[in-house]
């Protein structure tokens, strides 16, 4: 079994989209700066996941055509997401990462469509006001870019702070779900 990888062209850059055992692993910008250390936890978390299932050929050739189906239904999705129409997905993801990042990007999926929070505000939600940095690591390190809103996390201030699809990308990502929301925080300023 192996991962099933494509780009996928959007309004704001390119992303990869990855899908393995019937699941999406990977939906991420494609030029990011951490690509391959994000590749490479994937595929290794991929390998682990195969290591520990054992599949028939048929299984294998279904398999490889849910993999298929899962990329294609997520790039719909996403059209209807860069389109307006489109506020929640439901794809079957696979994150794979460690507890705290899980635990922090679950966090990050109950940030309502349209709205931000701080780096603060979701270490808070995840009950450690020290984790700050940690938060940010952990978002830093999504590797389900759009469907784990990692985009939506702001400086305390509500400045932008990094995104793996550059600091255009999310702005411009923030502005599809809220138009008022950036011109609101440039008032600030």
């Amino acid at each position: 079994m192996e991962l099933i990888s494509e780009e996928y062209k959007t309004p704001f850059g390119d992303l990869i989209l990855g899908a393995f055992n019937s699941e999406l692993v990977l939906c991420d910008w494609k030029q990011r700066k951490t690509r391959a250390a994000i590749d490479r936890r994937v595929k290794e978390g991929v390998y682990a996941m195969s290591r520990d299932t054992r599949f028939s050929e048929a299984s294998l050739k279904t398999n490889q055509e849910d993999n298929v189906a899962i990329i294609n239904k997520t790039k719909i999705q996403l059209d209807e997401y860069f389109n307006g129409t489109r506020t929640k997905f439901d794809i079957p993801v696979r994150a794979i990462a460690t507890n705290f990042q899980q635990k922090a990007w679950m966090a990050l999926c109950d940030i309502p469509y349209g709205e931000t929070r701080s780096y603060l505000e979701l270490s808070l939600e995840l009950g450690n006001i020290k984790a700050i940095r940690a938060v940010a690591s952990a978002n830093g390190a999504n590797a389900l870019s759009i469907l784990i809103p990692c985009h939506r996390i702001t400086g305390s201030n509500g400045e932008l702070m990094g995104y793996a699809g550059g600091l255009n990308a999310k702005k411009k990502l923030l502005e599809l779900e809220n138009p008022n929301m950036i011109s609101q925080q440039l008032d600030l300023f």
